[in-house]
């Protein structure tokens, strides 16, 4: 065991070390202060955790200081060449989802919990082997992240979820300002779709207002299986559960003829028809429709979390549209939520600090309202693809909850011109998915995947990220 003297000389040579190296690669230098924050924050090690190469970082940065709002991340640097490598931000959705219980620890992050063990397996498919990988549980109230001010939990919306995550990402670069000028792009899933692109304008609109020096080096946004527009997301689930079997000629009559998606308000005869609509998705999973369910005694991963009216506003009222998705195997959730409630593994991430008086869950309990949710974000993206950001969409195609369907018919409102047409895409020998690429933006789709695509497909949505972080189209021929 180091004596604190030992610590010390230890801490001044690794600074002074760091130092030689941020100016042998012309990175900012940290103060003094983001050094000892960043060291704060280092994760030494997991429970249960095998030996890495690369660096990670967990712990807490105040957005609002009189509320006492703080916003709990994880990153991890990329697993080879760090200081040359872009910096991702990753967010899931919900409204009120963990990107850390989804994204970090079952999707695209460099562990995965080992069933009925408090241990952790390397993901050979994590997306930090692309990118320096950052998570974020946003908003308050998700996950480890938390308000002093608990009125707080009774504003939430989409506004003020991209405004706090907006200054956590400017304080975070004041304490790893190694990073600043580092590309950077936004990636999510489901909610996301609302989530990305509205942070996306701001940081877009507020780098055009400030200073060069004070700007994010933003350079684009990917989102998948995302919800966009609730006349065309709603539209395209009922016509996918009908193209693929999922419900009779006589329930997609019956919500074709007592539905107007285009009319926010639903009807008595709509929520009858829809009734029928959901009854399926109770024996099998929505978020992937060929994927066996967890039959594991714990209901956690099948709880509802209701939200109000949150967009698509007709089928919020139905409660179905509200059950979580699982991990596949499909009671991975549950050995997560498990491994992230022991308190060796908050003490190692440096969360809960607050004593938060709720357990950590993938959806969160605390948040009840929904405030702001515009019901179309084609507008935004719109606006950032005529900005010139670089924007892909894309769509596991067994997913339906937000499938394929409704966001071909969603893409097909931007109205922007076709560059190249319906194309497949392969992952060595075999077909990986289908693209389209539009003026300023690429859609692509991944064959086989389901909502949470890096789940079903880890080794072609690593591929799908390296592409859209270099810039190159995914390849047209087998390899």
């Amino acid at each position: 065991m180091h004596t604190s003297r030992t610590c010390s000389f230890l801490l001044i040579i690794s600074i002074a070390s760091f130092r030689w190296a941020a100016v042998v690669s012309g990175q900012q230098l940290p103060t003094g202060r983001a050094l000892l924050e960043q060291n704060a924050d280092r994760v030494l090690g997991l429970p249960g955790q095998p030996p890495v190469s690369f660096s990670q970082y967990a712990g807490y940065v105040t957005v609002n200081e009189s509320h006492g709002r703080a916003l709990f991340y994880w990153f991890f640097e990329a697993a080879e060449s760090p200081k040359e490598k872009p910096l991702l931000l990753w967010l899931n959705g919900g409204p009120g989802c963990s990107s850390i219980g989804f994204g970090g620890l079952e999707e695209l992050g460099p562990f995965v919990v080992q069933k009925g063990k408090s241990k952790l397996l390397l993901n050979k498919n994590a997306w930090n082997k692309a990118a320096n990988l950052l998570f974020l549980e946003s908003p308050v109230g998700v996950g480890f992240s938390y308000t002093n001010t608990s009125s707080d939990l009774k504003h939430l919306g989409d506004k003020i979820t991209a405004q706090d995550s907006y200054t956590f990402l400017l304080k975070w670069f004041t304490r790893f300002p190694q990073y600043k000028n580092h590309e950077f792009y936004i990636a999510g899933e489901s909610y996301a779709g609302h989530y990305v692109p509205q942070l996306a304008e701001l940081i877009y609109d507020k780098n055009n207002i400030i200073s060069q020096q004070d700007r994010i080096n933003f350079k684009g946004f990917m989102i998948g299986n995302a919800l966009l527009d609730d006349e065309t997301d709603q539209t395209g689930m009922v016509d996918y559960a009908w193209d693929h079997a999922v419900i009779s000629d006589r329930v997609y009559h019956g919500v074709q003829t007592k539905c107007n998606f285009s009319n926010p308000k639903s009807s008595a005869a709509c929520d009858t028809a829809l009734n029928a609509y959901f009854q399926v998705y109770k024996i099998i999973d929505m978020y992937s429709l060929y994927v066996p369910s967890c039959v594991d005694n714990s209901n956690s991963t099948q709880r509802t979390h209701m939200l109000g009216n949150v967009s698509p506003r007709t089928f919020s009222m139905h409660k179905a549209w509200h059950v979580k998705p699982t991990g596949y195997d499909p009671c991975q959730s549950e050995y997560t939520e498990s491994y992230l409630n022991k308190p060796s593994v908050q003490a190692s991430l440096h969360a809960n600090t607050t004593k938060i008086p709720y357990p950590w869950t993938h959806c969160s309990d605390a948040i009840t309202l929904w405030n702001d949710a515009p019901a179309s974000v084609l507008p935004i993206i719109k606006k950032l693809v005529a900005g010139g950001l670089r924007v892909w969409v894309y769509s596991g195609d067994t997913d339906g909850r937000i499938p394929v369907t409704s966001t071909r018919l969603s893409l097909r409102k931007l109205g922007l011109k076709t560059v190249e047409e319906w194309s497949p895409w392969y992952s060595k020998n075999q077909v990986g998915g289908w693209t389209i690429e539009y003026d300023g933006l690429m859609f692509v789709t991944i064959r086989g995947a389901g909502h949470q695509v890096p789940t079903f497909k880890p080794k072609e949505a690593l591929q799908l990220v390296k592409h859209f972080l270099s810039n190159q189209k995914l390849p047209y021929v087998p390899f």
